[in-house]
C-alpha cells in the first residue's frame, strides 16, 4: 500500500512538472496531476496484478482519456489540456531508449524485442484514448437523442 502511495506521490509531482512546461492555465494543473498520477497507479496496479504491460497501458490510459474528458466538462475546458500531462506517464520513454541503445550496439534481436514492446505500448494509450473518445461520443449522441424525443413527448 505504501509503495502505491508513494507511486502516486511521484507521478502526481512529474506530472505537475509537466504541466508547469507545457504551460497548463493554474486553475487546472491540480486537476491535471491527479489525472496523470491516477492513470499511472492504474497502470502500477495492473502491473501487479499480473497483467501485460500493452493491456495495463491500455487500460490506464482510459482511465486517462475518462478523467480528462470529466475534468475538461466539469472545468469547461478543452480535454487536451488534461490529457497531454496525464498520459506523458505512460509514455514508454525507457523502451525507446532500450531500442536505440540496442540498435547502436548491434544487437538485433534485443532491439526488435524492445521496439516491437515499445510501440505496443504506444500504440495501446493511443487505443486507449481513442476507445474512450469514441465510446463517449456514442453515448453523449445517445442521450441527447433520448432527451430530444422525450421533449417533444
Amino acid at each position: 500500500m505504501m509503495v502505491l502511495f508513494s507511486a502516486f506521490l511521484f507521478s502526481l509531482m512529474a506530472t505537475l512538472g509537466f504541466c508547469i512546461i507545457f504551460h497548463v492555465p493554474t486553475r487546472h494543473m491540480p486537476a491535471a496531476a491527479g489525472i496523470g498520477a491516477i492513470g499511472w497507479v492504474i497502470y502500477q496496479l495492473c502491473v501487479f496484478y499480473d497483467m501485460s504491460i500493452v493491456m495495463s497501458c491500455f487500460l490506464a490510459s482510459c482511465a486517462v482519456g475518462l478523467l480528462s474528458d470529466v475534468a475538461s466538462r466539469a472545468l469547461k475546458d478543452a480535454s487536451t489540456i488534461f490529457i497531454i500531462p496525464g498520459i506523458l506517464c505512460l509514455v514508454p520513454g525507457s523502451g525507446m531508449y532500450n531500442t536505440m541503445a540496442a540498435l547502436v550496439e548491434g544487437d538485433l534481436k534485443a532491439a526488435a524485442s524492445t521496439g516491437s514492446s515499445t510501440l505496443m505500448m504506444a500504440g495501446a494509450i493511443a487505443l486507449g484514448l481513442l476507445t474512450v473518445g469514441a465510446v463517449l461520443r456514442i453515448i453523449l449522441s445517445i442521450a441527447r437523442r433520448a432527451s430530444n424525443i422525450a421533449g417533444k413527448l
